[in-house]
């Protein structure tokens, strides 16, 4: 059996967690021994009689700043505690833009800390303490615990034994080049609108080619950065078959060579 994946967050509000760790695929994983999930916030480790955890920005300007000695003091006792050190993960819009072959690789890690902001952001020198830096998108939120929960269950899905069926992650959307072709399931007829009779008619290989065939379309009309990339590679691969056919054909014609022929 694989060792458990640890995760830890560093957060302000570990309560916004409670009902996620605790619920559904991930909470099932955590109670199956598959995962295992840590807290530390920043307010224990905070200045002054008021715990302290930002500050004003240096050069002026609104909002607060979350100080990098409190929040690389928070880091390090989380890891005092798990006697282990975790992969760091820094939660802000200016991160590299997450996606599902992130969630991958992070799935690979043994241990793994999100550390999420808060008010006006991070001092940019915790940056210097930090493994990677990394976005849901293009929006900004309250702060980064949402964007911790959405990419945990990203990766938590994808560890051994999280998923009943391993094979469901290579056909779903972002498992491969393509998004997901269209599901259907009972009733056969619904408010006028049916089920295609491909997938009624048990040729799993017309249902296989439907499934290409609508996965494409489906890419190509909602996400064609997604669609453009694996066009190309579809092409040149079907052209380099090609050419391996053309070439195949032609040795099999050759003629042996004459005797005293090299």
């Amino acid at each position: 059996m694989n060792a458990a994946q640890r995760i830890a967050y560093v957060t302000l509000f570990p309560e916004l967690f409670q009902g996620f760790v605790e619920a559904s695929l991930v909470g099932q994983a955590a109670r199956s021994g598959l995962i295992s999930f840590d807290f530390e916030s920043p307010r224990a480790h905070g200045l002054g009689r008021h715990r302290s955890v930002d500050d004003t920005p240096y050069g002026g300007g609104s909002g607060m700043v979350l100080r990098v000695d409190v929040m690389l003091a928070t880091l390090e006792a989380l890891e005092a505690r798990m006697g282990a050190r975790p992969r760091r993960i820094l939660l802000t819009p200016a991160g590299v833009p997450f996606h599902q072959a992130t969630a991958r690789r992070l799935a690979a890690e043994p241990a793994l800390t999100f550390v999420c902001g808060r008010y006006e952001g991070f001092d940019a020198r915790l940056e210097a303490h930090v493994d990677e830096e990394l976005s849901l998108g293009d929006f900004v939120l309250c702060g980064g615990e949402i964007a911790a929960m959405a990419i945990t269950e990203a990766v938590v899905r994808l560890r051994p034994g999280v998923l009943g069926n391993a094979h469901s992650v290579v056909e779903e959307s972002h498992g491969s080049a393509l998004l997901e072709y269209p599901h259907f399931t009972r009733p056969a007829s619904f408010r006028g609108l049916g089920v295609p009779e491909v997938l009624l008619g048990g040729d799993h290989r017309a249902i296989a080619a439907w499934r290409t065939g609508e996965a494409e379309a489906r890419t190509q009309a909602r996400r064609p950065d997604l669609f453009v990339p694996y066009a190309e590679a579809k092409a040149a691969e079907e052209a380099r078959v090609a050419a391996e056919r053309v070439e195949r054909r032609k040795r099999r014609g050759r003629k042996p060579p004459a005797e005293g022929e090299s």
